[in-house]
């Protein structure tokens, strides 16, 4: 990792395991640094008995010797934040006062900007995207129109402050008229955060980038995944910001030469949260059991995962666009029970094979997947630490993902704790 970063990025929809990964990555890394979306996100780490949600502190903050950056790219409820710091803190977190780094330059996600996300959903009726309603969209779509506030601006010239907010809410009031915000209190809310973030917030650019020039050990975490990016995603399924390699750079204002292993994270099969197409779900009992085995409810929403098999077409798609150097499967234990397993292979739209991902959400509804069945192993895999211990048949399921894909897996999770990960070091 000398004199580059390493990224951790998700490979299906979210909710891959990025968060036990990077826990791992952070054990001996100087930095780590979270380069977009907002508390939309969700990553559990379990340390021993304890579970930790994190939306929008990056995962590395568990680990007091590591430094945890919020960059440029995120968009930031500070309310969420120093709640969601208070909730960690009562399970153990601690040291964060020393470790935790913002940019200056990220944006800030407002209530109001949720109570907006919640009636441009309404708007939509039978049409709405199923958004976690946490101001996400609204916030970045104030970025692109160059209207929003970030955390510079909390320190600015109060007039310059109170112009600026006032410019905004206004803005939205002529498109909600129903919308009700008390720009006072908002005022006296950004006076508030401002105490309490100052010492946090720095220039995280020159931070993150002499860290590297130094030779320390960074590890950049992902947020969503490639299959919600807003360019190659399942458009309009998906979150308001880029998700996939790029973003590393754009959103912690990282060169791409300084970009070194990818790692790319997938679960054993396939979940999803909210509406948009999703081509090999199981909307039976296999569906049913992948969702209650796997314990699938989303971190952030609490909502009910949508599950299916593995996706070799999505796979292939998010690693085109990521160029992963390898790939952490997580959650291999959750197929212990299945007597057979299928892997989608590839689709079909009109009798004709497809080499590419759709781009219209119409054609991918309407693709019809072709599927290879393995064998189960019928037996408990938790908490197996080498390769060479797992079943025959998880070994030969192992192989075949890894022979369709033509990525190497490094690390395969049997199971919730940050121990349960076998961590491969030579060709299996």
């Amino acid at each position: 990792m000398s004199g580059k970063c390493v990224a951790v990025l998700g490979g299906q929809w979210g909710d891959e395991g990025k968060g036990k990964l990077v826990d791992l990555l952070a054990v001996d890394a100087d930095l780590v640094c979270r380069c977009q979306g907002g508390n939309n996100a969700g990553h559990t780490v379990v340390v021993g008995s304890v579970s930790y949600d994190f939306h929008l502190l990056p995962s590395g903050i568990i680990n007091e010797k590591c430094i945890s950056v919020m960059g440029n790219g995120m968009v930031i409820h500070l309310r969420g934040l120093f709640e969601e710091i208070e909730k960690n803190e009562k399970k153990g977190l601690k040291g964060w006062q020393e470790g935790l780094k913002i940019s200056s330059r990220a944006h800030i996600v407002f209530d109001f900007h949720q109570q907006i996300d919640a009636l441009i959903e309404e708007e939509k009726g039978k049409d709405k995207l199923g958004t976690t309603k946490k101001g996400i969209g609204p916030t970045y779509t104030a970025k692109s129109s160059r209207t929003g506030l970030r955390i510079c601006d909390l320190f600015s010239d109060p007039q310059i402050l109170t112009q600026k907010l006032q410019s905004l809410i206004s803005g939205y009031q002529k498109r909600f008229p129903t919308l009700v915000v008390n720009v006072e209190e908002e005022l006296r809310k950004c006076q508030e955060y401002a105490g309490r973030i100052r010492p946090l917030v720095t220039d995280t650019v020159l931070l993150v980038n002499k860290a590297i020039t130094d030779g320390k050990k960074v590890v950049i975490e992902g947020a969503n995944a490639a299959m919600l990016d807003i360019d190659f995603g399942t458009y309009p399924y998906v979150t308001s910001s880029n998700c996939t390699i790029g973003v590393v750079c754009t959103g912690l204002g990282i060169p791409p030469c300084r970009i070194g292993d990818v790692y790319g994270v997938f679960k054993a099969y396939t979940t999803r949260v909210g509406d948009g197409a999703f081509p090999t779900e199981q909307k039976n009992e296999i569906g049913d059991q992948l969702q209650k085995i796997g314990r699938e409810f989303g971190v952030t929403t609490g909502r009910k995962r949508r599950c299916g098999w593995f996706d070799v077409m999505v796979a292939n798609y998010s690693n085109l666009v990521n160029g992963f150097t390898s790939i952490a499967l997580t959650k291999l234990d959750v197929l212990d029970t299945f007597q057979e397993i299928m892997i989608g292979v590839s689709y079909k739209l009109n009798g004709e094979k497809l080499d590419s991902m759709p781009a219209e959400q119409s054609q991918l509804h309407q693709v019809e997947v072709e599927y290879i069945t393995l064998p189960g192993w019928k037996i408990s895999i938790a908490g197996i630490r080498k390769f060479s211990e797992l079943p025959l048949n998880a070994q030969t399921y192992v192989r075949k993902i890894q022979e369709l894909i033509n990525i190497p897996i490094k690390w395969i999770g049997t199971g919730p704790s940050r121990d349960d990960m076998i961590h491969i070091s030579d060709e299996i």
